[in-house]
C-alpha cells in the first residue's frame, strides 16, 4: 500500500458522514445554478464551507473567484483547481433537485467539480498528519466563457499566492462511475468562437427581387463552411467546425436586413487553427459576394481558449497513484477530447506540469452492466449508442450521486501523490 492510499484510507474512515454532507452541497448547489461571471452565491457558500475547514479564503479574485489555502507545514504546492459556472439551458433532468432557475442549468458537471474539491478539502484538512506542504484551493469562474482563468491570472493571482508545483484538475464525462481516463499530451481542444453578421438588403417578401436575402445567404454560407474539414483538413488532423447559432428576421413576410451565426471551431494543431480560420474567412465573404451583398460581413471573436495539454511526467505519475486506488483497469487514456478547457492556463502562467483528467458520472447500469470497465467497453464498442448517452451540454445531463466517492477520491488522492507524506 503507498503512503497515498494509506493516508487516503485512513482520511475517509475518519470522516463520518462526510458523503451525505457532500451530497447535500451538491444537491443545493445544483438546483442553484448561476451564470458566468455571477457566481455570487455559489462562490459564497464555498468560501464559507473552505473558512470552516481551516482554510485560509480569499473570495473576488478574478470577479467571482474562490481561493482556499491549506498550509500544512514544508513541502510541495499543490493547486487543485474546479470550475464553479452553469449554462444557459433550461433543465429535462426530471431530477427532485433540479434547477431552480428558468434557462440555466449545471449542464457541465462544474457542480459536482466544486462539490469533489472542497470533500478532498476536508479530507487534506483531516488528515494533516499524513502529509506536509500547501494546498491551493481554486475555485474558478467563468469557465464556460473561457474568460475565467485568465481573469483570476490577471488579478495578480502569483502575487498574491503561492506558485505552485503543479497543477491538477478534473471534469466529469459521460461514462461509467469508476472509471477515471487521462490522456499525456494535447488532451482538449483549442476553441475559437466567432460572430458573424452577414448584411443583406431587406423588403417585402413577395419581392425577393428587389432585396439580397441574408437567409439564403446564411444558409449557403452554413452549407459551405460544412466542406472545411472534409475537403481541406487532412484525414490524419483534427478539427470541428458548428454553426451553433443563427438568427435572421422576425416575421414570415419580411426579408430582413442581415443574419448572424455564431460558429464554434476546435482545433489541436496551430498549423490546422490557421487552416480553418482562414478558410471560414474565405468562405463566408465569398458567400456575401456570390449573394450581391453590397456590404462586406462582419466577423468578430467572441471567446478563445488554447489547447490543454498534459505534462507527460505528470500523467504518469498521477495515474498510477489513482491505479493504486481504482484499480489499474479502471484508468484509461481516452484519447484526445473535442472539448476546450482553461485550467490549463494556470499551469502555464506557472511554468509547471498539468495533470487534467476525467472521471465517469453515469450509473454503470445505462452500460447494461453493473461493472464500469464492462460498460465502458460496451460503449466505445458501439454496444450502447453514444447517442443515446447524455453527455455535458445536454439538458438531460445528470451525474449520479455516487460519482461524488469516485471526484473526492480522486481529487485526494492526486493530491497526495505530489503532497510530501510526513514522516
Amino acid at each position: 500500500m503507498t503512503a497515498a492510499t494509506s493516508v487516503l484510507s485512513t482520511a475517509l474512515a475518519g470522516v463520518p458522514g462526510l458523503r451525505d454532507r457532500l451530497a447535500d452541497l451538491y444537491r443545493d448547489l445544483h438546483s442553484h445554478p448561476e451564470l458566468s461571471g455571477a457566481e455570487h452565491r455559489t462562490a459564497a457558500i464555498l468560501a464559507d464551507r473552505a473558512a470552516a475547514l481551516g482554510c485560509s479564503v480569499t473570495d473576488g479574485v478574478g470577479g467571482t473567484g474562490v481561493v482556499a489555502v491549506l498550509a500544512n507545514g514544508s513541502g510541495p504546492t499543490v493547486l487543485l483547481r474546479a470550475d464553479i459556472d452553469a449554462l444557459p439551458v433550461t433543465e429535462a433532468t426530471g431530477l427532485s433537485y433540479a434547477s431552480g432557475t428558468d434557462g440555466v442549468m449545471h449542464a457541465c458537471g462544474h457542480d459536482l467539480h466544486a462539490t469533489c474539491l472542497l470533500g478532498a478539502l476536508e479530507l487534506l484538512a483531516g488528515s494533516r498528519s499524513g502529509w506536509s506542504g500547501t494546498v491551493l484551493a481554486v475555485f474558478q469562474p467563468a469557465e464556460e466563457t473561457g474568460t475565467g482563468a485568465q481573469a483570476m491570472i490577471d488579478d495578480r493571482f502569483y502575487h498574491r499566492f503561492a506558485t505552485p508545483d503543479v497543477v491538477l484538475a478534473q471534469h466529469t464525462g459521460p461514462f461509467p462511475v469508476g472509471v477515471v481516463g487521462t490522456h499525456s499530451g494535447p488532451f482538449f481542444a483549442a476553441t475559437d468562437a466567432l460572430r458573424v453578421v452577414l448584411h443583406g438588403k431587406g423588403g417585402h417578401g413577395s419581392r425577393p427581387e428587389a432585396t439580397v436575402d441574408p437567409v439564403v445567404m446564411a444558409a449557403a454560407t452554413v452549407m459551405r463552411l460544412q466542406t472545411v474539414v472534409s475537403r481541406e483538413i487532412p484525414a490524419g488532423d483534427a478539427a470541428v467546425v458548428t454553426v451553433g447559432s443563427l438568427h435572421a428576421g422576425t416575421t414570415h413576410n419580411v426579408i430582413p436586413d442581415d443574419a448572424e451565426l455564431q460558429l464554434n471551431i476546435r482545433t489541436f494543431d496551430p498549423a490546422v487553427r490557421s487552416t480553418v480560420l482562414a478558410a471560414v474567412h474565405r468562405i463566408v465573404k465569398a458567400e456575401a459576394v456570390a449573394s450581391g451583398a453590397q456590404w462586406d460581413p462582419e466577423i468578430s471573436e467572441i471567446t478563445t481558449f488554447p489547447v490543454l495539454s498534459n505534462d507527460e511526467a505528470a500523467v504518469e505519475k498521477t495515474s498510477a497513484a489513482l491505479a493504486a486506488v481504482f484499480g489499474r483497469d479502471r484508468i484509461i487514456d481516452p484519447g484526445r477530447v473535442t472539448g476546450s478547457e482553461d485550467a490549463g492556463i494556470f499551469a502555464t502562467e506557472a511554468g509547471v506540469p498539468l495533470c487534467y483528467w476525467l472521471f465517469g458520472v453515469l450509473d454503470p447500469a445505462r452500460f447494461g452492466s453493473p461493472d464500469p470497465v464492462a460498460g465502458l467497453t460496451a460503449l466505445l464498442t458501439g454496444t450502447i449508442d453514444a447517442k443515446s448517452v447524455p453527455s455535458p451540454h445536454s439538458a438531460t445531463y445528470a451525474p449520479s450521486l455516487d460519482a461524488i466517492d469516485v471526484g473526492v477520491t480522486a481529487m485526494t488522492t492526486a493530491a497526495l501523490a505530489w503532497l510530501d507524506p510526513s514522516a
